[in-house]
């Protein structure tokens, strides 16, 4: 059955990895890309979604929502450098149509009710936005996936936050109180998919553009991994979300109540847990572990299909 998506993003490296994936998988039909600030600044995540699309040029484009004009005190240079794909510069059209990404959200769930899968591999707000604009909304969707948070896990922006809580901490808050089916994928899952150096610089899809342009921003995230962390590979964050939803079984979940710290001046950004036996109802659905045999797996099948353009 093919699946209907919205993703919303701030893209990195990793996170055009997921883009990517969700391009060339013949089983999600990518209705639209809502670019966010985040790892890079507003303008600079509208064109790299747009860099993207261009790249790897599927046979149907999706929308594009141009970011909101938000700041953060956060980025990601540090890891997928100033433009998000690694200081590695790529030619790029203009977009010929501007339209706010959390118009862009909206319509596309009304216009398929009840069918859409709405997928944030970046911060909450311009889901927020979307949310406030249209009260109806979570009527319409049929779930959320989030990317985000830490439990148990140290934080990656702070010793308890992981980075796309912690830019937007009440954002993500509103998202995780609304009415709908939520699966959170938190920095405890997140942080298994590592990736070696040869599985990111030898990908198996020949020397298409698409295989190239992956090619050309991985080894920046692997230096910069290595600098920062002494880890060998890079970090897939954001495929994970890709794979939740695309491949039956790859994130084992369970039912918890889910809340974001907003006020802390050292927990804010925190995931917060309710454990207690007297605790509201479970809000989402916790991945707790990833199967990354079926996720390198999944990667594989689809990205082999850039042969076909050799």
């Amino acid at each position: 059955m093919v699946r209907k998506v919205v993703i919303v993003g701030d893209p990195g490296i990793d996170g055009a990895f997921a883009i990517t994936l969700a391009l060339c998988d013949p089983q999600l039909d990518l209705l639209a890309l809502a670019a966010t600030a985040g790892n890079v600044a507003p303008e600079q995540a509208t064109r790299n979604m747009q860099t993207i699309v261009e790249h790897i040029d599927p046979p149907k484009w999706p929308r594009i929502g141009e970011a909101l004009p938000l700041s953060y005190e956060i980025n990601g240079a540090a890891i997928h450098g100033p433009s998000g794909f690694g200081g590695a510069t790529f030619e790029c059209a203009q977009l010929h149509h501007h339209h706010a990404a959390d118009k862009v959200i909206a319509d596309q769930i009304h216009q398929h009710r009840g069918e859409v899968t709405l997928l944030v591999l970046g911060p909450c707000t311009v889901v927020a936005r979307a949310l406030d604009r249209d009260i109806e909304l979570p009527k319409a969707l049929q779930q959320i996936i989030i990317v985000g948070g830490s439990w148990h896990a140290t934080g990656d922006a702070g010793p308890v936050s992981e980075f796309h809580f912690a830019c937007d901490p009440e954002a993500a808050r509103q998202v995780l109180r609304a009415k709908v089916p939520i699966t959170l994928i938190p920095l405890d899952v997140t942080s298994k998919a590592l990736f070696s150096p040869t599985e990111l610089t030898e990908i198996p899809c020949g020397n298409s553009r698409g295989c190239q342009f992956l090619r050309r921003i991985a080894p920046f995230g692997i230096a910069a991994t290595a600098q920062h962390f002494g880890i060998e590979g890079f970090h897939l964050l954001d495929v994970l979300g890709v794979a939740a939803l695309a491949v039956p079984n790859a994130v084992t979940t369970r039912p918890m109540t889910a809340d974001v710290e907003v006020r802390g001046e050292l927990t804010r950004g925190m995931l917060v847990i309710d454990n207690r036996p007297q605790r509201a109802e479970p809000n989402v659905n916790l991945a707790t572990d990833v199967n990354m045999e079926l996720v390198r797996g999944y990667m594989r099948q689809v990205l082999e299909r850039f042969r076909d353009e050799d």
